[in-house]
């Protein structure tokens, strides 16, 4: 299995739906599990760091129309530019995000607080000169979304794990998100985590440093070769 695939993605599976929207992996067979979301408010579609798929327009018209397309990761501009630039829609950055526009080959706007005309309030996962990520979150429907800090595809996971601090992030667990008692959190890697979210994730946070030595021991086994 690829780590990451390129071209058309024709095989697309969705997942994660639910009341206020859906999610997608546009190449199953990779490793890297790379998931897109939609969020519908109003019958409005925001698309949150997308992968394209030939299905996506069918499947943003049974929603509504598309309002946006969101970027939550520096390094996650994906096909963000090519979806909206097809709808005349514009791409939408945190404040935090503003240098990724320079990535972007469509119209950006920028927001602060709140993801404009729905219930998904911004905050800061982590600022570095490296890595400057943002989540979202929906205090009425319990939503939350994270781009990279968390994951479920395996790569993330030691054993037992349902949901996985990203192996580079193992050391220091994403404090940014202690607090949180979310329905359901959608992941930019893998399928969402809805049964008992918040215990996952608090699981996935104070084991991310006690279980490391487990996950890069799965990794490595998984890339020597037979």
């Amino acid at each position: 299995m690829p780590m990451k695939r390129g071209g058309e993605a024709g095989d697309a599976r969705r997942i994660d739906r639910f009341e206020g929207g859906f999610g997608w992996i546009a190449f199953p067979d990779e490793e890297m599990q790379r998931a897109s979301h939609a969020l519908v408010s109003g019958g409005e579609v925001w698309l949150v760091d997308p992968v394209d798929t030939p299905d996506l327009d069918d499947w943003i018209a049974e929603e509504g129309d598309l309002a946006g397309v969101v970027v939550l990761l520096d390094r996650h501009t994906r096909d963000a530019a090519a979806i909206a630039a097809r709808h005349g829609a514009s791409v939408y950055v945190p404040e935090a995000l503003a240098d990724a526009r320079r990535e972007i080959d469509a119209p950006v706007e920028t927001f602060s607080k709140t993801l404009p005309g729905t219930g998904y309030r911004a905050f800061t996962v982590l600022d570095t000169p490296l890595w400057t990520e943002v989540g979202l979150y929906d205090d009425e429907n319990g939503t939350l979304v994270v781009a990279e800090s968390v994951g479920t595809a395996g790569f993330f996971r030691a054993p037992g794990e349902r949901l996985g601090v990203h192996p580079a992030r193992r050391l220091f667990p994403p404090t940014a998100l202690r607090g949180f008692v979310p329905e359901r959190i959608l992941v930019g890697h893998g399928e969402a985590v809805t049964d008992e979210a918040p215990e996952a994730l608090r699981e996935a946070l104070s084991g991310s440093r006690r279980n490391t030595p487990r996950l890069y021991a799965k990794s490595l086994k998984t890339f020597l070769p037979l």
